[in-house]
């Protein structure tokens, strides 16, 4: 059906009119129509592209065949915006270019790709807007669809639309997040308007009406087969409606000339439309252009573009009816043609893949040439999904079962480093079971299985894995031993101090050499051991650990180390309390993932930055830290790191007294838990749900939970030992002291090893908190001082709160308003509602008048900035320090017209209009 014959599609219409009308007016959007075959999804993206009158257009449509080649569907959707890719910054710009191939390899950034495409759009659209169409979504590759799934993503104020049509039940085209239309059946109506376009006996015309169930393709082909099989219908429900369809087309396909069909063979094998490789393979099997006219003149294919040099099926059915209903020597004869027709470097994936499709048994020539394909797509933009289709396709083709093993194991890599978790433990289970002695092989399929349970959840298997896995190659590659180990050290975590020591013990057994660059790590992180054996340890007997500085410069005087390497160390450093160091080394490593445009790496070392800035008491810092990275985890799929930030963000929300998001965030925290273990945000949950109902005055449900903290698998988690001064004031309001005492003893012994002020004066708080008279005063007063020349502000508040309150029920009540009205100031200044009203009835019940109702929306932090959003206040501080747009959307993987339309809302509300302005305004207010 062409644009202007859409029968029964009314609100299917008025939907896309209201996107195309917001992309005229500045905003993008994004949606994914969705069907079975035939229903009419084309039909709306052709009506689409008539009605986008002179905005820019873009199509490109998903090829079964072509679904293991990375960045094939990307590279054909993108060709008319190639233009615009000067405009584009240095790294992404290079970054598509490698993914096109029409560059060197740009590095391991598949993200980087994704943040390209939205920066290639959004220039494409400048002025006019653009539309952007993908037809069979459910086939496009991998890299092209997490590419165009990131950019949708982020759209926001380019003038751009992304409409994508994807099949029911064929493929898969997950798309969490966009929005999302589901086309129906045709209603009787246009039902008949359709079959009625051909004229059949009443008997016939209700069968068929019957039959189509108002699908528009069959209401238009099936009466045309009808009348060529001679009027004949078959019997209801004898097939499935799409296989009649295919039948149909089928039917018109096998009266064509022998020759014609080849060539249509060739076509449909071929997926890109390209006419001159069609040619060239078509030729090896007696066809040539001339032959085509026949299917031209039934309309089965159509020219793909004005000049002539591609063709295309008019529907993907009759592409399916091609190559699907065709015996399989002529199949297998195509794919050999088309493999000896790409000869060319730039055709070197295309022809590996033919090869693979024309073997019948073991092919070490295509499996090599597959290996060859899978390298490059990891250098192409690290996209590690194609590569382990690649691998595992060239594994199954190897001659030699040591290759085979060889290439299972990177198949099972690729699988795991591409996010398909189910996948890399299928491809790590089988490669375990392939005959192989290669100790450093069986390492390897061990780490890739281990891992893979663990992100699934399954600590305990992937735990053995890493210890088994580094004791096959502990004596002759004992550093890889070291890294498997490390990694055991993050799985050990999660399952308890006897683990974790266990682990850190054999760690530090390791015949490592002095000169390997993780000699220093080991020592480093044996001091988390003896933190987990902190029941048997007292205060007198602990060992300072050194500063992370200066392991890092060990390390480096070494050589390099594997990222996954610095990030635990980030998490060792908070749990030793080096919150300062732990802090610089993630913000270190977050600007490195933002230079190379790492959106997919970035969450993992954000989340440290974000614990950092919580635990010193920058809410605001932490606000934006994590919902920037809650949105790249979403947009990556990250489940992991969607737990974690949804609860740190409970934290922030429990601090403001915010009951309800922090409810749901923790919620969200929770999720994921199986049998046996907690999900990865469950600390940090239980931790704000109890500071929650601490705020608000709920202290034994506070206490209930903070116990939950004190327990197996979780009591030697950062949080379970931060969360202990808030449990001992739980266990003082509900007059049960005694429940904090192991606790309190446990948090005294660690404050000992770590040897950080900050945690000697929550001591101290903890030490007011229970005793009585002086004693208490002077526990009080040396913790002020403390936190006074640590700068934690939240924990300088909450502790002078604390005293104040002692001081009032003393009867000293002028003095108590001093501590109070610091408190306060803190309070207010971080929007921590439930505090502030906390220290202002205290300050009512010394005498003390005013006060006030607290700053105006109650929950911003720095006065000025009340009612920015996160992502707004990250936007006007990178523009104070002197950024352009460009540089922050580079920084934020937004496009610079969002950059640009967020400064738009952020000025107003600084009362700032302009740079120059914002800069003053950011230095006076140290934002």
């Amino acid at each position: 059906m062409c644009a202007g014959e859409l029968h029964g599609r009314k609100p299917e219409e008025d939907a896309i009119a209201e996107l195309l009308a917001g992309a005229r007016a500045g905003t993008s959007s994004s949606l994914v129509l969705r069907g079975e075959p035939g229903i009419g999804k084309t039909a709306l993206l052709d009506h689409a592209a008539a009605a986008a009158g002179d905005m820019r257009l873009v199509r490109g449509a998903g090829a079964e065949f072509e679904a293991e080649l990375p960045f094939a569907g990307l590279q054909l959707l993108l060709r008319p915006a190639l233009g615009a890719l000067a405009a584009l910054p240095g790294p992404q710009r290079e970054a598509l270019e490698a993914a096109f191939g029409l560059g060197p390899a740009a590095g391991p950034e598949p993200m980087l790709v994704g943040l390209a495409v939205l920066s290639l759009l959004a220039e494409h659209a400048e002025g006019a807007g653009l539309l952007c169409l993908v037809d069979d979504a459910q086939w496009l590759d991998r890299a092209s669809r997490d590419a165009l799934l990131f950019a949708a993503r982020r759209l926001h104020a380019e003038g751009v639309v992304m409409l994508f049509a994807a099949r029911d039940g064929e493929g898969s085209f997950p798309s969490p997040g966009l929005p999302e239309l589901r086309l129906p059946g045709l209603g009787p109506e246009a039902a008949a308007a359709l079959i009625d376009r051909h004229p059949l006996a009443p008997a016939v015309r209700r069968r068929l009406l019957a039959e189509a169930g108002g699908n528009p393709l069959a209401l238009l082909e099936l009466p045309v087969a009808l009348a060529a099989e001679g009027g004949g219908v078959s019997p209801p429900g004898a097939l499935p409606l799409t296989s009649r369809l295919q039948l149909a087309f089928h039917g018109q396909v096998s009266r064509l000339p022998e020759a014609c069909q080849s060539l249509l063979l060739v076509a449909a094998a071929d997926e890109t439309g390209e006419l001159a490789v069609i040619l060239r393979a078509a030729a090896a099997l007696g066809a040539a252009v001339e032959d085509l006219s026949p299917a031209e003149r039934a309309g089965l294919v159509v020219r793909g573009d004005a000049d002539g040099t591609t063709i295309r099926f008019r529907h993907p059915l009759v592409r399916a009816a091609v190559h699907q209903r065709a015996p399989l020597g002529q199949r297998l004869a195509v794919h050999r043609a088309l493999a000896a027709a790409l000869d060319s470097p730039g055709h070197a994936d295309r022809r590996a893949w033919h090869l693979a499709a024309a073997a019948t048994g073991a092919d070490e020539e295509a499996a090599a040439a597959l290996e060859r394909t899978a390298a490059r797509a990891r250098e192409r933009s690290g996209h590690e999904a194609a590569a382990a289709a690649a691998y595992e396709r060239a594994a199954r083709l190897s001659a030699e079962p040591a290759a085979g093993a060889r290439r299972e194991a990177l198949a099972a890599e690729a699988a795991l480093e591409a996010g398909d978790l189910e996948r890399a433990r299928v491809l790590g289970g089988r490669a375990a079971r392939r005959p192989g002695e290669d100790p450093a092989v069986n390492a390897r399929v061990a780490q890739v299985r281990a891992l893979a349970d663990f992100w699934q959840g399954s600590y305990s298997p992937a735990h053995r894995l890493l210890v088994d896995g580094a004791g096959l190659v502990r004596d002759t590659d004992p550093g890889r031993a070291a890294l498997l180990l490390i990694q055991a050290v993050h799985t050990a975590w999660y399952l308890g101090e006897r683990q974790l020591a266990a682990t850190l013990d054999r760690l530090a057994a390791l015949p490592l050499d002095a000169a390997d660059p993780l000699a220093p790590v080991g020592p480093y992180l044996a001091h988390l051991g003896r933190l987990s054996r902190l029941g048997h340890l007292d205060r007198g007997r602990s060992e300072r650990p050194p500063p992370l500085g200066d392991t890092l410069a060990e390390v480096r005087r070494r050589g390099r180390i594997p990222e996954q390497v610095l990030t635990i160390l980030c998490g060792a450093a908070l749990a030793l309390g080096q919150d300062a160091d732990a802090h610089g080394l993630a913000t270190a490593l977050a600007a490195e993932h933002r230079a190379r445009g790492g959106a997919g790496r970035l969450p993992t070392v954000l989340f440290f930055v974000a614990e950092g800035e919580v635990f010193t008491g920058r809410h605001l810092d932490a606000l934006a830290t994590a919902t920037e990275a809650l949105g790249l985890a979403r947009a990556t799929g990250q489940q992991q790191w969607i737990s974690q930030f949804g609860s740190v963000l409970a934290h922030l929300d429990a601090a403001r007294g915010e009951e309800e998001a922090c409810r749901r965030n923790a919620e969200e925290g929770l999720a994921g838990a199986t049998a046996g273990t907690v999900s990865p945000g469950a600390p940090w949950a239980h931790w704000s749900l109890g500071l929650l109902d601490l705020g608000l005055g709920r202290a034994e449900a506070a206490l209930t939970r903070f116990e939950r903290l004190t327990r197996e698998p979780m009591r030697h988690h950062i949080c379970a030992v931060r969360s202990t001064p808030d449990l001992v004031e739980s266990a003082v309001r509900v007059g049960a002291p005694e429940r904090a005492a192991e606790p309190l003893a446990r948090f005294e012994r660690w404050a000992g090893a770590v040897r950080q002020p900050w945690a000697d004066a929550l001591v101290l708080r903890c030490r007011g908190l229970l005793a009585d008279g002086d004693r208490a005063e002077a526990f009080y007063t040396a913790a002020l001082e403390l936190h006074d020349r640590d700068g934690r502000a939240v924990e300088y508040a909450r502790t002078a709160l604390l005293h104040g309150e002692w001081l009032r029920r003393a009867r000293r009540k002028a003095e108590a308003r001093g501590s109070l009205n610091d408190a306060l100031e803190v309070f207010d200044r971080l929007g921590m509602r439930p505090w502030a009203e906390r220290a202002r009835n205290e300050l009512a019940a010394t005498g003390a008048r005013g006060g006030g109702p607290g700053p105006a929306g109650g929950g911003a932090v720095g006065g000025a900035a009340v009612g920015l959003a996160p992502q707004e206040l990250q936007i006007a501080r990178l523009a104070a320090q002197g950024l352009s747009n460009r540089d922050i959307a580079a920084q934020l993987f937004l496009s610079h017209r969002t950059v640009g339309h967020h400064l738009y809302k952020a000025y107003p509300k600084l009362g700032v209009a302009s740079r120059s302005e914002l800069r003053d305004f950011a230095a006076r207010l140290g934002l």
